[in-house]
């Protein structure tokens, strides 16, 4: 019988004790004396936010489908048990062997948003790691970073052996082999990482030295040895249906964010909106068969036992196969009464007869994102939605019998006016407008209709056609925001409308993070040692902290957002590449302050350099 590494009495103690505890249904165990190598995945956030990530599973599942590896998840602690842990001593521990973490042979972390670096250090320092990736020593595991914001990792720098660019799918079984070899042949941590260096996919920031010119902007990155590349192409799965995927993910104990089965029918997106650092990164657009994923739908149904399976893409709705998917994952839901949700629709893909079809039952409020009120601005981003398109899309809506609708903005974008700002007001009312016009009083379920503004502040992130861009500043954000709320309340449904806005302080740390080089590591570790964790979380983010950090540290943060860059200017993430080119992303932000819009990867080819790796629409 395993023992539980926390005592009953601790258990009782904390909030949500089943974080905690593991051996959750279809977990793996394995007996730790029949496997060569020991392997942790890590998601540096609650325990409900990591069990929702698709991409641990998927590795998770990867790595025990390997004979000579074991695989264990570990979450960071929320601070109730944190300040138990530090007070009595006791070391983080993956959650199904119940044994410290820094017994293992590696330590993945997956690195979704910039806002959860400190809990990095959270994870390290509980776990009896040291911080600083010189401090260790083969007593410790390889410290290993994947995810969107390896992208730009050298704010992080100083805290991974290394980082694993692009899909997890493909190099890792290489990578273990390599260890496997080093250890063996008995070579020292370095000659390991220099080994691994090679790799493709894999970036050791001790194998690359950085140098900067006197305005502080990167001059160029140095190889320390002649076989370490000088760039690291990203990893991309080509065979979307030869690849691995979970048919028995784990069931947690508790309810979780996401709680559901999640089937992802592709990766990439098509239209090239050039704020989303996704739309870049994940390219080209790369689908699954219709029978592979009914094939996974069953068996995840029949292993699961969840009541509710998303279809999760980028952009579901350009998903070449969604009616018939739908059509016959219908039968199949319909027989075991689940429920099949459809997020990240595109309100001018947006298909009546589709909605009917899944949610014939309970209309929920429905999610678009225009970003931008006007269509000047909308044509700057390059989304490639119309006004038109977007009443639409809300007349379908409503005839279709919804009357709460959900609208996702972004305030601070490259070249705005007051007369985009105020755009945002006059659309949210105009879709309540056309609810009046549409829906005849008595067919009003409700009464009238309920409009939720939201508004999110722009923030540049590399690999973008904006990453050139500046960043408003704090005062700007909120000024802003405040302008858009009073053109909401002079609006004629204004009482139909509500308006969120998101956090200037937090978006601005986001910003520095985002476009940052190797010098933040340093304010990271100040701030993590001044209490900064879970700043993702509102009541426990603290921007006073923060500032006092950057100013010990001597660093301006005005320096990575505020300043717009020059088109020849070398960035810290220049040394990666994602296959698409950085000539094509200035091309675009020549094409943005012309105000043109880029035709989307169905209509024509941009050519943005995705066709290189000979896959997904690209050759299609």
């Amino acid at each position: 019988m395993r023992e539980l590494a926390l005592p009953e009495s601790v258990l009782m103690s904390v909030s949500k004790p089943e974080r905690y505890i593991g051996h959750e249904i279809n977990s793996v165990i394995k007996d730790k004396n029949k496997v060569d190598i020991r392997f942790a995945m890590c998601f540096p956030d609650v325990y409900e936010i990591g069990m929702s990530h698709l991409g641990i599973q998927i590795l998770y599942d990867m790595f025990n489908s390997f004979e000579d590896t074991w695989c264990e998840r570990v979450y960071s602690p929320w601070p109730d048990l944190d300040k138990i842990m530090r007070e009595k001593n006791i070391p983080l521990f993956g959650l199904e062997s119940q044994e410290p973490i820094k017994n293992l042979d590696f330590l993945g972390i997956t690195i979704q948003y910039e806002m959860c670096y400190t809990n990095i250090l959270q994870v390290l320092e509980l776990g009896g790691i040291p911080l600083l990736s010189t401090e260790r020593t083969w007593e410790d595991p390889i410290v290993i970073g994947g995810g969107p914001c390896t992208y730009n990792p050298e704010p992080l720098a100083d805290f991974f052996d290394m980082f694993y660019i692009g899909e997890g799918e493909t190099r890792y079984r290489e990578l273990l082999d390599v260890y496997k070899a080093s250890r063996a042949a008995g070579d020292s941590r370095e000659e390991f990482l220099h080994k691994a260096a090679r790799i493709p996919g894999m970036y050791v920031p001790s194998m690359i030295d950085v140098t900067y010119k006197e305005d502080g902007t990167v001059d160029s990155f140095i190889p320390k040895y002649d076989d370490v590349p000088k760039t690291v192409l990203k990893e991309i799965v080509k065979d979307m249906d030869n690849t691995y995927y979970p048919e028995k993910p784990v069931v947690p104990f508790i309810k979780i964010t996401q709680d559901r089965i999640t089937l992802e029918i592709q990766r990439g997106c098509i239209r090239g909106c050039r704020f989303c650092q996704a739309g870049q990164i994940y390219r080209p657009v790369r689908e699954r068969s219709v029978d592979y994923l009914l094939d996974k739908a069953v068996k995840l149904l029949n292993n699961t036992g969840h009541e509710e399976i998303t279809l999760s893409s980028l952009s579901s709705s350009d998903y070449s196969g969604l009616n018939e998917l739908l059509n016959k994952l219908i039968e199949e839901c319909n027989n075991k009464k689940v429920n099949i949700a459809l997020p990240s629709l595109r309100i001018d893909r947006f298909s009546l007869d589709v909605m009917n079809k899944i949610q014939d039952i309970k209309k929920s409020s429905l999610t678009f994102a225009p970003e931008a009120g006007s269509q000047r601005m909308r044509n700057i981003i390059n989304k490639g939605l119309t006004e038109e398109d977007i009443i639409n899309g809300a007349t379908m809506a409503f005839k279709g019998g919804w009357t709460k609708v959900k609208l996702y903005f972004m305030l601070g974008l490259p070249f705005e006016t007051e007369e985009d700002i105020k755009g945002i007001a006059d659309l949210s009312n105009l879709i309540c407008a056309t609810f009046y016009d549409t829906v005849p009083k008595e067919e009003r379920v409700n009464g009238h209709v309920q409009v939720v503004t939201s508004t999110s502040f722009f923030i540049p992130k590399p690999f973008t056609p904006f990453q050139w861009a500046r960043m408003n500043t704090s005062e700007e954000f909120i000024d802003k925001a405040e302008h858009t709320k009073r053109y909401i309340m002079g609006e004629l449904n204004q009482k139909h409308i509500k308006y969120n806005w998101h956090e200037a302080d937090v978006s601005l740390l986001e910003g520095v993070f985002a476009r940052g080089d190797r010098k933040l590591s340093k304010v990271i570790l100040n701030a993590y040692k001044r209490g900064c964790i879970f700043d993702a979380w509102s009541e426990f983010y603290k921007n006073e902290e923060w500032l006092k950090a950057f100013d010990e540290e001597g660093i301006d943060t005005n320096f990575y957002t505020t300043r717009e860059r020059y088109e020849d200017e070398v960035f810290p993430w220049d040394f990666i590449s994602c296959g698409v080119t950085k000539a094509h992303l200035l091309r675009e932000w020549h094409k943005a302050k012309e105000e043109k819009v880029t035709p989307n990867c169905q209509k024509q080819c941009s050519g943005c350099g995705a066709l290189s790796f000979e896959c997904g629409i690209c050759v299609n």
